[in-house]
């Protein structure tokens, strides 16, 4: 007990070598600005904000900026919590679909996001995305 509030005090980790490792927590901050990638190492864009559920302080969506840096068309999409996966080693997260996916969904554009309590989004199995 004396060592588990000493950690809390300290934020020092006295479990082993690695203390977040399996990687377990990421601050907000640490998340926003990460990069997203697929399943075939395709660049998918960037984590712009994360949506949380004040009722039940669950993670809701990712938003996700698609496009390139020089685009002018970037869209941004609203992604379920339990769809992106972490890649610790890369510190990067994994979406498992391919860029089509997005360049073919509406998405939504910075100036028109859609309502924050009404979200609705579906994913079949035969891994057909989509936001609406």
């Amino acid at each position: 007990m004396k060592e588990i509030l000493e950690e809390n005090m300290t934020g020092v980790n006295a479990e082993g070598n690695y203390p977040n490792t399996p990687l377990r927590v990421l601050t907000a901050k640490s998340i926003i600005g990460d990069k997203v990638h697929n399943m075939n190492d395709e660049y998918l864009g960037d984590i712009k904000d994360i949506m949380i559920n004040i009722i039940d302080g669950t993670i809701e969506y990712y938003v996700i900026e698609f496009g390139s840096w020089l685009s002018l068309n970037k869209k941004y999409f609203a992604i379920p919590f339990d769809m992106l996966k972490v890649d610790a080693e890369r510190q990067l997260f994994l979406f498992d679909q391919p860029k089509s996916a997005l360049e073919n969904a509406p998405g939504f554009d910075k100036s028109h996001w859609p309502e924050t309590n009404i979200h609705y989004y579906d994913y079949d199995s035969n891994a057909n995305w989509t936001f609406w």
